[in-house]
């Protein structure tokens, strides 16, 4: 069967796990050094973001608290900031990093950031293509060893369910760079951080940045992963080789 065998595991699962692993560890250890940093404004995530934006210009935007940790997220849907329990009352240059650039995805959204527009407009999609592109990719591996003629289209159909994630993860980078970007220059303009505070903040938000990163990193290895199974990149590598 062409599921998870053995080169699926060499190929793509142990290095997708030990880039994601060493992604999330770094997040970790560098919000951890920061979490007990504070700031001469000694102002909370909550607080740094709501400034941040309003000195952008965006009065319309919610900012609540929700359970968790570094479960903070922008919702476009509802103009609605939402800040982990670790970031919204805490007064730290982590939180303050973190839900600056929160505050850069509704920056974005109000300024209607192209990238953010796309990667909005692919949630829908992606959402089913994930939970159906596994399944078809095994049915399809499996018919191909005793039904080819209909095991290829299914697999093919696989892969092109999974390329829109793979897709998704690719068009997210754009996003959360720009978001951080936005972040530390609207951070040191609004006062909420000094220069010599920026830093701090930029290396939470550079961290977790990589963790999109090696998300990306690990859909592109698994789409590479299965069209190769499926034959269809050698025929596009010959393909290229021609001309």
């Amino acid at each position: 069967m062409m599921g998870m065998n053995m080169s699926y595991m060499l190929m793509v699962m142990l290095p997708g796990m030990v880039l994601s692993g060493l992604a999330s560890m770094m997040v970790k250890r560098t919000f951890a050094k920061y979490e007990n940093v504070g700031t001469q404004r000694n102002m909370t995530g909550a607080e740094a973001a709501k400034l941040m934006l309003e000195r952008q210009g965006v009065t319309d935007c919610k900012i609540e608290a929700v359970s968790g940790r570094l479960s903070d997220h922008y919702d476009p849907r509802v103009k609605t900031l939402r800040l982990s329990e670790p970031v919204y009352n805490a007064r730290s240059i982590s939180a303050i990093g973190v839900a600056c650039h929160e505050a850069g995805h509704a920056l974005q959204h109000a300024q209607s950031y192209p990238w953010l527009k796309m990667r909005s407009a692919l949630v829908p999609v992606t959402s089913l293509s994930s939970k159906m592109s596994m399944p078809v990719i095994m049915l399809g591996g499996l018919l191909l060893q005793f039904v080819p003629v209909f095991g290829m289209p299914v697999l093919l159909l696989g892969c092109a369910l999974f390329a829109v994630a793979a897709t998704f993860a690719v068009v997210t980078l754009p996003v959360e760079w720009d978001a951080s970007k936005r972040a530390k220059t609207a951070m040191v303009d609004a006062g909420i951080v000094s220069q010599s505070e920026v830093g701090g903040a930029g290396s939470v938000l550079n961290a977790a940045f990589l963790t999109y990163l090696a998300a990306a990193i690990t859909s592109i290895m698994t789409m590479l992963y299965y069209l190769h199974r499926a034959g269809v990149l050698q025929r596009i590598l010959s393909a290229l080789a021609r001309r």
